[in-house]
């Protein structure tokens, strides 16, 4: 079924919004695009990840120091994925479509596919933000329930509970989940490429993923003294990581308590409008802690992403003081949680409570 938004609703909202921060940039004579800051956030991230990995390779440190740099791996994969191909695949990195093009390609360095991202991301979820069987990020998976209009099971009392061993393995499964996704888009009509393209880029995907596991785990069979349990668990280790560390981001986000999810009526039309719908279905947290902000990309400056995605994460602690003048002015919802452990409790409840609850 296919979701319209009332294009109409919500106009002298939007329009005096959109100015406002349009007027900031120019006022201040602003590139909407990275800054010196973005290029050092860019290389501290993907040092994060090659540079302990070049050192399991060549330093021939004991197998507990090895498990620590892969540990430390993981979290510069969450980095790289948060701060770096998130702005790129998002073209909001820069100005030059060639380097946002760069930008987001380093998600096939960390193992996943930007191209499937790109559907999955800005496709549906920033579209169809929050809505059951539209935004793939809360569609139920495996045993874990995000959706009031999903089916409720007896296992999803305790997903509150196991929820995180399953928010780990994230990443993982984005990394050996990307072959099939491919299919599924084209199966569904999500992607429409022509035949040659398709084959083209089904065999770039898979020479992707083949250097990758060659380099990840390849690499340092060959070139370390460590077993091959040893580099796998290690690998695992680092994928552990990242998919908490991007699982927990992402969820305070959306799945948590004042964020809606709106459900289309039966000709599948929502009543209001879409930059309205992504006010009422998402939330901004920690908005004061700079070293967070700065680590994750500003994605805990949710709201301004989903309003301005194409927008450098860099900007957004400026344009959350208009956003939120601006929603107080018109009386719109602005979510907003103070701390992250605020925002933590809140999904943890709107879990537990997900769980229980049947709509």
């Amino acid at each position: 079924m296919k979701v319209k938004f009332n294009s109409q609703a919500d106009l002298a909202f939007k329009k005096t919004l959109y100015k406002r921060v349009n007027d900031y940039f120019s006022e201040n004579n602003l590139s909407r695009h990275h800054n010196p800051g973005m290029i050092f956030k860019t290389i501290v991230m993907l040092s994060l990840y090659l540079v302990p990995f070049i050192i399991i390779l060549t330093a021939g440190f004991p197998v507990w120091a090895n498990y620590l740099l892969y540990f430390i791996m993981g979290v510069g994969v969450a980095g790289v994925g948060m701060s770096v191909m998130h702005d790129g695949n998002h073209a909001g990195y820069s100005s030059n479509q060639k380097v946002n093009r760069w930008m987001g390609l380093t998600m096939n360095m960390l193992g996943a596919d930007a191209y499937n991202w790109k559907i999955k991301h800005n496709k549906l979820h920033h579209v169809f933000t929050n809505i059951y069987n539209k935004d793939e990020d809360i569609n139920s998976r495996v045993v874990l329930r995000f959706a009031y209009a999903a089916p409720l099971k007896k296992h999803h009392r305790l997903q509150h509970i196991y929820a995180w061993f399953f928010y780990s393995l994230m990443s993982l499964a984005m990394v050996v989940g990307d072959i099939y996704r491919r299919f599924s888009y084209r199966k569904k009509g999500i992607t429409n490429l022509p035949v040659s393209r398709y084959r083209k880029a089904m065999f770039w995907l898979i020479f992707s993923k083949a250097v990758y596991f060659f380099a990840l785990i390849g690499l340092p069979l060959i070139l370390t003294s460590m077993l091959w349990w040893q580099v796998l668990v290690g690998f695992l280790i680092m994928q552990l990581t990242t998919g908490l560390i991007l699982a927990v981001i992402f969820q305070m986000a959306h799945v948590v308590e004042g964020a809606e999810q709106t459900l289309p009526d039966a000709n599948g039309r929502i009543e209001e409008s879409l930059i309205l719908h992504q006010l009422k279905s998402t939330a901004d947290f920690s908005k004061n802690n700079k070293w967070l902000s700065w680590y994750v990309g500003g994605l805990n400056f949710q709201i301004e992403h989903h309003l301005f995605p194409r927008i450098c994460h860099v900007h957004y602690p400026a344009i959350a003081k208009i956003v939120e003048k601006t929603t107080a002015e018109f009386k719109v919802p602005y979510y907003v949680y103070d701390n992250f452990s605020d925002a933590f409790v809140s999904h943890y409840n709107t879990l537990k409570k997900l769980g229980r609850v049947k709509v």
